[in-house]
Parts: structure tokens; sequence; C-alpha cells
């Protein structure tokens, strides 16, 4: 078996993946969400405390599986560097004293192997990853192949929606919030811009959207004015907004890339508006749609723990002396992740 670790932004989780059939032995995660939905986002150092109390306590559960385990993996990039620091000492730690491998995993191919939690894989693949961090299209042609396609020049879309929630007084995380509010919202009472639509380039960007959102609550006489019925139809709007730019910009890589096969990963995956859109793109395309469970589309471990047993089996193996937090920097279209 093989021990994930997962600690990138704000959830603490730890999985146990049986090498031989990719079944998901153990799987736990303690999101911070509450503790840090009073400051309408992440704070790092806050993060990495709660890491620190939250991580060892999964651990202890984990003890009955340490004779079986043949190696241990963890996230060191991309994320918060004081968090993804808490995941690495445990997983040195337990290399060291179990005598076994240690394996490095990059944040985002561990959102893509989610797709295969107890599958397996499913190549080559189109892959939309939308999170709080990153917007990106992917070619996927191998475990060792991946292409960056486009990408955000700006915002991502799960930081989008937390700011566009944040703007209106309604919490974090944002992306769940706007979501349920949207379903009761007209999604044509506001005529919101949909970026990059005149553009030929195919990327993506949300700071001109989230600037328009600004400005149509200033327009209403700020959020403490707005009527909940403001609130939904604005919600409503903005969600149409980001799927319109989605698609324009998916469709253009689609009439390209000849890959039947597309999914949709990361925290913002589990929107089943944007979902919905892309079920009918893909009809229109003849493409196949593959979307992780939706308790497995926010970070977690078991993502990590999948994408580790191909590692595993490659003997990818990393010096447990000098596994340390990557700072990405960010990736252009034609990179390869």
């Amino acid at each position: 078996m093989i021990l994930s670790i997962e600690s990138s932004c704000d959830d603490s989780s730890i999985a146990i993946t049986k090498i031989e059939n990719n079944k998901l032995i153990f799987h736990k995660k303690i999101s911070q969400e509450i503790e840090h939905s009073s400051y309408g986002g992440v704070v790092p150092e806050l993060a990495s405390r709660l890491h620190a109390i939250d991580l060892p306590n999964i651990l202890e559960e984990c003890k009955p599986y340490f004779d079986e385990l043949k190696a241990v993996a963890v996230t060191n990039q991309p994320g918060l560097g004081v968090t993804l620091l808490e995941g690495i000492a445990m997983a040195k730690t337990i290399a060291v004293t179990l005598n076994i491998p240690l394996i490095e995993v990059h944040h985002l191919k561990g959102h893509i192997y989610s797709l295969f939690i107890e599958k397996e894989e499913i190549l080559p693949l189109l892959v939309l990853l939308i999170s709080g961090g990153h917007t990106q299209i992917i070619r996927v042609e191998s475990f060792e192949k991946m292409t960056i396609l486009a990408t955000s020049i700006d915002d991502s879309v799960g930081e989008s929606f937390d700011k566009t929630a944040k703007m209106m007084g309604l919490g974090y995380p944002g992306g769940p919030i706007i979501e349920k509010l949207a379903k009761n919202g007209d999604e044509n009472r506001f005529d919101l811009p949909v970026p990059l639509r005149n553009s030929k380039l195919i990327a993506f960007s949300l700071s001109g959207l989230k600037n328009a959102v600004r400005l149509t609550i200033e327009s209403l006489g700020g959020s403490e004015n707005m009527s909940q019925q403001d609130r939904c139809d604005l919600s409503a709007s903005f969600q149409k907004a980001v799927k319109l730019h989605l698609i324009q910009k998916s469709k253009k890589i689609f009439e390209k890339e000849k890959i039947k096969d597309f999914a949709i990963v990361g925290g913002a995956s589990a929107n089943i508006y944007i979902r919905e859109a892309y079920e009918e793109l893909c009809k229109k395309f003849g493409k196949r749609v593959h979307t992780a469970p939706l308790k497995f589309c926010s970070d977690n471990a078991g993502m990590i723990g999948r994408y580790a047993i191909e590692a595993y089996k490659k003997k990818l193996f990393v010096d447990a002396y000098e596994i340390e937090v990557i700072h990405t920097k960010k990736r252009e279209a034609g990179s390869i992740l």
C-alpha cells in the first residue's frame, strides 16, 4: 500500500491506496473552511498551524496499515509554502522511520488522477482543470507527457467565485454559495461581459469580469443594500458569463484536438451548471465526458495516492533528505506540466 499526504492549501488529508488494484483502503480529510471563513479566504499561517494539529491526528488512524506500506507520497508543488512544509515534514519522517521510498507529487497532476481513483487510467485525455489557483486545458498524452494548451492570464475560476462572493458579503468558500444562489436567480438580469469574447487569444481571463461584478454591486448601493434576489440574480449572471467564457475558448481547442476523451477536474469542477454545459459541448464534438466523484473534486489525498501508484511502478522516488517545496512559476500555454 501507499500512504499519501495532501496539505497544499486548507485541507488536511491522508489516504492509503492498494497498489495492485488501486483500491482506496483509507481516506480522511479535515477541512479548515470554518476557521478561514471570517477572513474571506485562506490565511496561510493559520492553515499551517491547523495542519500541524490535524495531520498527526489523521495519521494516528493509519498506524494499523504501517506494516503493509511500500511507499509514502506527498504533494510538494504548487501550493502555499508554509502548508506544503507540514505534509513534507510528515512524509520525510515516515519514509526514514519505516525505511520506505518517498514519492513527490505535483498537485495538478494529482487532480488529473482524481479521475482514476479505484479505476484504471484512460489516456490520452483532454482535461479542463478549474480550481482555486488554476484554470487550464491540458493535453494528457501519457503519465510522462502533459502539455498545457491554454491557461489563465490572471484570476482562476475558483478565485473569481471566491472574490465575487466576498464582494457580496457571502462568505468563504464562494463557489458553492454562488452556485446555490444562482439556482434562484435570473441569469439574464445583469449584462456582464464575457471575457476575451472578441479576442483570438486562446486563454482565460476573469479579472475584467470580476471588476464588472464590483461595479454592478456599487450600482445597487453596495453589498449591504442588496436584496436577496439581487444576490441570486447577480450570482446567476456571473456564473453564466464564466460558463460562456470557458465554453468559447474550449470550443476553439476542441476544433483542433482529435482526442475523444475529455475530463473536468479541480475544486470548481463540482459546479453542476458548468458540468452540464460541457456535456452539451462534448455531444456536439463527439467527445466522451469524464468527471471525478464530487467528494474527490476538491483537494484530497486520494488523488495523490492514485498518481503515486503509477509513479511507484516506474520507481520515481526521491531522497527523503532532499525533498523540498518547489515554488512553481506560472507556466504558459505550450509548456509541459
